[in-house]
């Protein structure tokens, strides 16, 4: 009996070859095909909600940085327009003094000088001032004169200061004698904060020229009620 034949066939062992080259081609147009489709999306108005909501997402993430991490945190000091008070006479007396003439911070070019008395006072870290004006007062004193003397208990008052050598005196217990007291002189521009239940005092001490002020309080007062005291210092007279 013959054998039966046997029929072979050949196995291929080797495994497909991948050729990079062969790929990249065709990888970049899909790359290039999809990058011009986002652009198109971003062209749509169906854009705008997505593009606001990556904006959010990334201004959440920022703001969390921003409290978790104190070197992002800002310095107070460091970006103030203004710099805290230095002299400790002006500090008893709660009161931050400028140069009227230019340059100076507040003088910005030869018109003249202008500023804002409550947000320099805010700026410059004087505590107690008026928040607000729902009060304001401008006024001259002549030479000689005086205004204040008194104490208000439900307000906060910030003032502003010019014209003339002007003597400004604050309650404070902190100080030997009871109170802070400073001269601004003539060509000097100030800012003076009296908080609540603090006495204050302005004293024209110039010979011939007027000193202007203005008076911001937090809260309108009536001074015919027992909300202030009138002539707390006996060595200042009208």
């Amino acid at each position: 009996m013959a054998n039966p034949r046997r029929i072979s066939t050949p196995i291929n062992t080797l495994l497909p070859i991948h050729n990079p080259e062969i790929n990249t081609p065709f990888q970049s147009q899909t790359l290039i095909s999809r990058f011009s489709r986002f652009k198109l999306f971003l062209k749509k108005p169906q854009a705008f909600p997505f593009l606001l909501s990556i904006f959010l997402i990334l201004t959440w993430v920022f703001l969390r940085i921003n409290q978790q991490n104190p070197q992002f945190q800002s310095n107070p000091t460091k970006f103030s327009r203004f710099s805290r008070i230095t002299n400790d006479q002006d500090h008893d007396a709660n009161l931050i003094r400028f140069s009227s003439g230019f340059p100076s911070p507040i003088t910005k070019d030869n018109r003249g000088w202008m500023i804002d008395p409550v947000s320099i006072a805010l700026d410059s870290g004087i505590p107690g001032g008026a928040l607000i004006c729902a009060s304001i007062h401008v006024g001259e004193i002549k030479p000689g004169g005086l205004r204040g003397n008194h104490r208000h208990y439900t307000c906060n008052e910030t003032f502003l200061i010019w014209g003339a050598r002007t003597v400004f005196r604050l309650e404070n217990d902190a100080v030997e004698k009871g109170y802070g007291e400073v001269t601004v002189a003539v060509d000097e521009v100030a800012v003076a904060v009296s908080p609540m239940g603090r006495a204050h005092a302005l004293v024209n001490v110039d010979s011939t020229r007027s000193t202007f002020i203005i008076g911001c309080q937090d809260r309108v007062i009536s001074y015919n009620d027992s909300s202030s005291d009138f002539n707390v210092w006996d060595d200042l007279v009208s």
